[in-house]
């Protein structure tokens, strides 16, 4: 059966009136059609995305150039050097790997955040689903913690949170989209009951269910029916079960961690994203960069020094740094970039423009060598100049590194199959070799 009903109404308080069945009805469909990982030895089994909205510039962060104004340092890593507004993960260069030799599609931020986050140039005939819903899609839920989740929602902008959905797989696999989360009244409503509901009510709401139910028992008791009870339990231990609602719930976390993180936007994403990997969650994208904040058109070197560098330098290293501490970094996957880089020439108003052709991102955790840098760009930073790595490489690392089939195509509802790691001229993508551990 087939229900138009997204999961995030699922979750609603709201839906209350039909919760035993509706939300059952996800974890039912959820657990038929997560097929088993295509390999046993995965590395990882959750991704966190740092989304760096706007595109950072590259030769102004991981591959410093004397077109910069921006003077290189070296990192903890022999002959890598990062700009000098990454001191700190500067010295993180050997929990990280940094590919400077990305090549992509899209010249404007629609169609280059369409690209990246899917693999696939817009069509206007059909959507595509997300990198992270087709995760979600293949391993599967765990625990009782929503499996994709994406934090903060636009409160502008929205069609790019549309980009991150699921499409034809269906809203099962759409994130679950989530308020600021270092805003004073933070609060994940689908997960909270009204006032005017408490807890015990809903308790005995579930007893009511099951004494209604109990007539078919008693008529047939099937396993299908034995199971349909069981994935419906499932649904209400999402709603009522503490440890569900304490991954979102920040108030546990010490003002210490919170500062370390930084108590913005971005910090409070990263740090949620953490718990939410910790509790279960199998890809977590943490976009507090909204408002193409990287999208430096104009003031690109005060803009990158007083503002994105250092709250990127901040939260980067905390993140990695407070996985790794908690025995996490080696199955939990982080990636952390933007739709594109930055021209290397300064336009008129001191800013830098959209540069798809060469950009650079950074890796860390499950599944990938560290302390090392993947690919080259010219003296400039304006073309690849040794192992161009495309979204459909990107992607296929990343399955690889999860134990997903990255030769794996889905069927579109127009017919056409479709790669999940579309490479350029619809080739499929291959694992980037250098960067599995």
């Amino acid at each position: 059966m087939q229900h138009s009903t997204s999961r995030r109404d699922f979750l609603s308080a709201g839906s209350l009136g039909f919760l035993g069945l509706t939300l059952g009805d996800y974890y039912r469909a959820a657990a038929a059609q997560a097929p088993a990982l295509s390999n046993a030895a995965a590395k990882a089994n959750a991704v966190i995305l740092l989304w760096l909205e706007g595109g950072p510039s590259h030769i102004d962060t991981w591959d410093p150039k004397s077109n910069s104004n921006f003077k290189p340092i070296s990192t903890n890593v022999a002959g890598v050097q990062f700009s000098e507004l990454l001191p700190k993960l500067a010295k993180k260069m050997d929990k990280l790997a940094v590919v400077r030799s990305m090549h992509t599609r899209g010249n404007d931020h629609p169609q280059a955040t369409h690209y990246v986050v899917t693999g696939h140039e817009v069509n206007p005939a059909m959507q595509f689903p997300s990198l992270g819903s087709i995760i979600t899609k293949e391993l599967g839920p765990r625990n009782a913690v929503p499996p994709h989740v994406l934090v903060p929602q636009w409160d502008r902008g929205r069609q790019y949170e549309d980009y991150f959905r699921a499409s034809f797989l269906g809203g099962d696999y759409d994130p679950m989209c989530i308020p600021d989360p270092s805003k004073p009244d933070f609060q994940v409503t689908d997960l909270s009951l009204p006032k005017s509901i408490s807890q015990q009510a809903v308790e005995s709401r579930s007893a009511f269910l099951k004494a209604v139910d109990r007539r078919y028992r008693a008529l047939s008791e099937s396993a299908e029916h034995a199971n349909l009870d069981a994935f419906s339990s499932q649904a209400w231990k999402m709603l009522l079960t503490p440890a569900v609602r304490d991954a979102f719930d920040l108030s546990k976390e010490s003002e210490k961690m919170k500062e370390r993180y930084g108590k913005d936007s971005i910090g409070q994403s990263a740090l949620l994203a953490r718990r939410l990997v910790e509790a279960g969650s199998r890809f977590v994208t943490a976009a507090g960069y909204h408002g193409n904040s990287w999208d430096t058109h104009s003031n690109n070197d005060t803009t990158h020094k007083d503002r994105l560098a250092p709250t990127l330098d901040r939260t980067l290293p905390a993140l990695i740094e407070d996985l790794e501490e908690r025995g996490l970094l080696s199955t939990t996957l982080v990636v952390a970039m933007g739709e594109f880089g930055r021209t290397p020439a300064i336009n008129a108003n001191l800013g830098r423009d959209h540069w798809p052709n060469c950009w650079s991102l950074a890796l860390s955790g499950g599944g990938i060598k560290m302390g090392q840098v993947v690919g080259s760009s010219d003296d400039k930073g304006y073309n690849v100049t040794s192992r161009v790595v495309t979204m459909g490489d990107l992607f296929a690392t990343i399955y690889k590194c999860l134990g997903i089939d990255y030769t794996r195509e889905y069927m579109s509802p127009i017919g056409r199959p479709i790669k999940i790691a579309n490479s350029l001229e619809d080739r499929t993508g291959e694992p980037v070799a250098e960067l599995l551990a």
